[in-house]
Parts: structure tokens; sequence; C-alpha cells
């Protein structure tokens, strides 16, 4: 198994696509060693445009370069992204439907040195709310390389939110990767957990442990949030005695809300492993923050637990 940094596969990624296609430009918010958009400045300066602590007027930026008929990338940390130029997110892009690329770095708790300020826990929230913005939270650096590939070849709005720590690999190389389509990682009978971007890796480990209490979990990567597969959910949490849905963000408007809201016409009975409407804080490393919002396989195993009567 490897280890990949979501954030450079991007970087790597945008460089390797701008090779291939000229109309790919790139903006940054004074973040580019961070959000690894400085790779392509490296590769291609013309292309690149450094709009400093201006996000909201990078993203009109990128809106007009849109026009001209330019793939515009446009980078910062997820909190900043997402919250920071939500009017022209709104009003600029999403309204005109306009080819504008949002990649939101540093998402959830990842940046765990820096406290609630720059830790997004509604991002997903934010841009799921938004007509015509399509929402992406891929689980590794393989997915990652693959989300990007495929938002260039899409024509529309896109949010993506990357993680600032690295990862290991559990999306199989040889999957294609589709925008709107939920994978199942692991098969199971009893319960079905739907999880999303960093939670896929813990919800993988989670259906390991209850298979060992005589549970069989079926583990689903749902990397894009948005279009939500309503009938895709339904279908995969049909005959399960009940549904887990795990995410690192909070559970208004995220994960838990979409899965929810597929379900509400069906009895199977739901537990969301999820941050619990409240800011995060700083700490020693990305994992003691994770492991203090429950935000774990052992979070995953325990609601899994409560939602079969077996806690």
């Amino acid at each position: 198994m490897g280890v990949h940094n979501q954030r450079k596969v991007y970087g790597e990624t945008l460089v390797e696509l701008g090779r291939q296609n000229k109309n790919i430009v790139v903006l940054e918010a004074d973040l580019g060693k961070s959000t690894m958009s400085c790779l392509f400045q490296n590769e291609f300066p013309e292309r690149y445009f450094e709009m400093s602590i201006a996000e909201a007027n990078m993203v009109s930026f990128a809106a007009g370069l849109s026009l001209t008929g330019k793939i515009a990338f446009v980078n910062s940390f997820a909190v900043f992204a997402s919250g920071r130029p939500f009017d022209q997110i709104r009003q600029g892009v999403c309204i005109g439907k306009l080819n504008v690329k949002i990649i939101g770095s540093s998402a959830g708790f990842s940046d765990f040195g820096d406290g609630a300020t720059h830790q997004s826990v509604e991002d997903i929230a934010i841009m799921r709310a938004i007509p015509n913005m399509t929402v992406i939270a891929p689980c590794d650096g393989i997915e990652t390389r693959k989300a990007v590939k495929a938002i260039t070849e899409y024509n529309g709005p896109v949010y993506m939110r990357l993680s600032r720590n690295d990862i290991d690999d559990i999306y199989p190389e040889d999957q294609e990767f589709v925008i709107g389509k939920p994978l199942v990682m692991r098969d199971g009978t009893d319960i079905a957990v739907f999880a999303t971007g960093t939670m896929v890796g813990p919800a993988l480990k989670a259906a390991a442990e209850l298979e060992k209490e005589g549970i069989s979990a079926r583990v689903v990567n749902v990397s894009t949030l948005k279009p939500f597969d309503d009938n895709a959910i339904i279908n995969l949490a049909k005959g399960m005695k009940g549904v887990v849905t795990a995410e690192e963000h909070s559970y208004i408007g995220g994960l838990a809300s979409a899965v929810s809201y597929a379900l509400r016409n069906t009895p199977v009975p739901l537990e969301a492993v999820a941050i619990d409407d409240r800011f995060g804080q700083s700490a020693e490393s990305h994992q003691e923050l994770l492991d203090y919002y429950g935000l774990n396989s052992e979070g995953i195993v325990q609601k899994a637990r409560q939602v079969l009567g077996t806690a």
C-alpha cells in the first residue's frame, strides 16, 4: 500500500494536464506553496495568476477568464475558498454555469495547528447549497488524480476539497472515476457505511473490525457530494439492517444530510460519524483532532453497534 499527499498529487496532475491543454489557467490567493499550485507556477508562469489575499476578486477574475474559453482553477484553503468569495461564486460563477474549478485545500481539521479559523467544518454544506455546483471529495491521492482529470473535462462549476496530510492509497488504480457515481469499496450484507473523503480509509478499517464481531459491512465511497445519486444510495442501503455515514465535516449539510434525505422514505435506521455542529481547535496533530471529535474507525464501529442495537 502506498501513501500520497492529495495536495501534491493535485499540483502534479495540474502540471501534467497543463502540458496537454493550453487553456488551463491557475489562480492563487497567496497560499501556492501549501495548495501546491506553485508547481503549475514553476512550469507555466504565464498562465498563473497570484491574486494575493483577495479571494472574492480572484473568483471574479477566474469567471472572466472562463468567458474567454479558459479552464480556470482557483486555489485556497477550503475554509477561505468556500466562505470568503461566496457571493462571487454564487452570482458570478454558478448562475452562469461558468467553467471555474474551486479547489479547497487543507480541508476539515487537516490544518491542525492553526485552529478554528483555518479548519473547514462547513464547506461542503455551503457549496452543495448553490445550484449548478458540483462538489467532490476524493478519498486519497489516486482518486484525486482521477478526479482532477475528470473535472477538467467537465464543463461547469466544481468545488473539490483536499486534505493537507498524507493518506494511505485505497482507491483501485484500475477503477474509472465517474462524477456522481458512488463506489463500493468493500461489500457486506448487514450494514452500509457511506463515507466520503478522508473517512473512507477509517471506514474500511472499521469494516475489518466489525467482521471480527460477526458484522458484515458494505463500505461505499461517496466522493461526489453533488450531484447526489439518491437512487444509488437507496439501492446500496436496500436489505441492510442499518446505515452509518462518515465525514470530516459537520453533520449539517454534508454527507449525513444527503444520505438521510435520500433514504427519507425507507425504514432503514441511520447514525452519523461527523462533526457535531462545532468549530475546530488547535492540536499537535491531525489524528489528535480526529480522535477527539470521534472521526476514526472506532467511532464508526461504535455507531454501527448503535444502529444495529448491539452497543
